[in-house]
């Protein structure tokens, strides 16, 4: 990171959800909070605010086809200028027909927006054209598991499992679960989970060095994508990012 010469040099976006813009959920990018977190989807679902609930709660619900989904994403970053930092609460409803990823990926499509890593039985697939570094689930795999992962160009990162590193504690339905991932400024991701059913904090399940180039402008994102011709029901506690200015533009 460049020297300093101002004195906001952190870029910090913190939504919990405790009132939300619109409950309506359509095919063009919109803010959603009031804090900068945006969303995307494939065909139209909504959103309505949890009640029986404390602190804020938006329920994501995606539109009925199979491979409609929702993004909750904020940024760009740049982990060159400081490292970059995402974390979210979150809970799915029902886990057995869809598919979710959490973490950055490079090539967010914010309209029409893609799963970042996908798995189905096996093998893990890396979509897009960029660098990607987080966890996923997707109920496609034969063994049910949170992965983490990291690939750019459509390929495994270097230095990453090629399927994924399993975490060995699945999601379970509507079971809190919180994904940290980090990627420091040489771009080295480190991927975390903590779930309310073991309730021992944040694990880390897999540092990846060089992960993704670290001067690539990274998105920080939450995504759900349905996996059968239903919807699913993504609900979100909080979702933070922390990121640094680039001083040297």
């Amino acid at each position: 990171m460049a020297s300093s010469i101002g004195t906001k040099g952190v870029i910090e976006v913190f939504e919990d959800f405790m009132g939300f813009s619109s409950t309506t959920m359509d095919t063009v990018a919109k803010p959603q909070g009031g804090h900068g977190v945006m969303y995307g989807c494939v065909n139209e679902g909504s959103f309505s605010q949890t009640t029986d609930e404390p602190g804020g709660v938006l329920a994501c619900i995606t539109d009925t086809a199979s491979s409609d989904n929702c993004a909750l994403y904020v940024g760009p970053f740049k982990p060159s200028d400081g490292g970059v930092v995402m974390e979210t609460r979150f809970k799915v409803l029902d886990i057995t027909t869809c598919a979710i990823f959490a973490g950055f990926s490079e090539t967010l499509d914010t309209t029409t927006p893609v799963c970042p890593l996908e798995f189905a039985t096996a093998t893990m697939t890396y979509n897009g054209t960029g660098g990607i570094v987080g966890l996923q689930y997707d109920s496609a795999a034969t063994d049910s598991d949170w992965r983490a992962g990291a690939g750019d160009t459509g390929v495994v990162a270097t230095y990453a499992d090629a399927n994924g590193t399993r975490a060995h504690n699945p999601p379970v339905n509507d079971n809190w679960d919180v994904v940290r991932v980090e990627i420091d400024p040489s771009g080295t991701g480190h991927v975390y989970l903590a779930d309310k059913g073991t309730g021992t904090g944040l694990r880390l399940i897999k540092t990846i060095k060089s992960a993704v180039t670290a001067s690539d402008l990274q998105t920080a994102c939450l995504v759900i994508e349905n996996r059968s011709a239903a919807a699913s029901t993504m609900e979100v506690d909080y979702f933070y990012a922390k990121g640094y200015v680039d001083w040297t533009r």
